[in-house]
């Protein structure tokens, strides 16, 4: 069972959504909170709401953007101490077909979902590594199993995150490090990112997603998946010959069809 008391506990897109409720968590627990977020304003009024309940700074980080990672991380490292828990949560969708993109929708999606989690861990995990002790949670997606229409880039970038994610994890073991690798893969969150999507599934809460990403970082589980038919989806998955995997969860599930009425969050 890992402590979260007294740690430094970092969480890029921490100004919203669940990244919020879980910096909300994580100082309820006794953490020192770290935030990383684009939108200053959200920001701003996180960290002054949460002030009455612990420590808590904000940076207002592009984590698109490798070299603003960088040079938040040194900031970081500076007047924090070492990140000894990195949640990257921040992420971006764009719901449309793959042709109706364009290379800056690709770009932006890939760079902040598959891309951003990977540079922002390369600044703090050599800092864990020598301390012995640190944790990584990756959050990614249902969507980095299943293939869905009008989410495919979204879906390639997620694919990304775990692959590497998991990688990690075992990169850590076989250099007998006790550094953590935690890799999230929920279905749809009812938060302002999904929305429009309609779906048979439920769609999950966010506070019951942050509840459970927190519990799994003190648990050190190494996947979170959820709600609990994602794991008969991923079974399906290795024994269903692909056309009828695709009858079961396109039109049996509907899966297939939950992007339909997709909007999104408004910039």
């Amino acid at each position: 069972m890992k402590e979260i008391k007294d740690k430094n506990v970092l969480i890029t897109g921490g100004a919203s959504g669940i990244g919020k409720i879980m910096g909300k968590m994580v100082l309820q627990k006794g953490a020192g909170l770290i935030i990383w977020d684009i939108n200053q304003e959200n920001l701003d009024s996180t960290v002054a709401e949460f002030s009455e309940i612990g420590k808590v700074t904000g940076y207002k980080v592009d984590i698109s953007n490798h070299q603003e990672v960088k040079a938040a991380a040194s900031k970081v490292k500076a007047e924090q101490g070492v990140v000894d828990i990195l949640i990257n949560n921040a992420g971006i969708i764009v719901g449309k077909y793959f042709h109706e993109h364009t290379s800056e929708d690709i770009g932006e999606t890939m760079a902040i979902n598959a891309s951003a989690p990977m540079y922002v861990t390369l600044e703090f995990l050599p800092d864990m590594m020598e301390q012995n002790s640190g944790h990584i949670c990756n959050i990614a997606s249902s969507g980095g199993f299943i293939s869905n229409p009008k989410m495919s880039v979204y879906a390639a970038s997620k694919w990304s995150v775990i692959g590497w994610s998991d990688s990690l994890r075992l990169e850590m073991q076989q250099l007998k490090k006790n550094i953590n690798i935690t890799t999230v893969t929920p279905y749809y969150i009812s938060t302002g990112m999904f929305k429009g999507v309609r779906s048979r599934i439920p769609i999950l809460k966010p506070e019951k997603v942050a509840q459970q990403v927190i519990k799994a970082i003190e648990k050190n589980k190494i996947y979170q998946s959820m709600p609990l038919s994602m794991h008969f989806i991923r079974l399906s998955q290795g024994i269903l010959p692909i056309k009828l995997f695709d009858l079961v969860v396109g039109k049996g599930l509907g899966v297939y069809t939950t992007m339909e009425h997709f909007e999104g969050r408004k910039k």
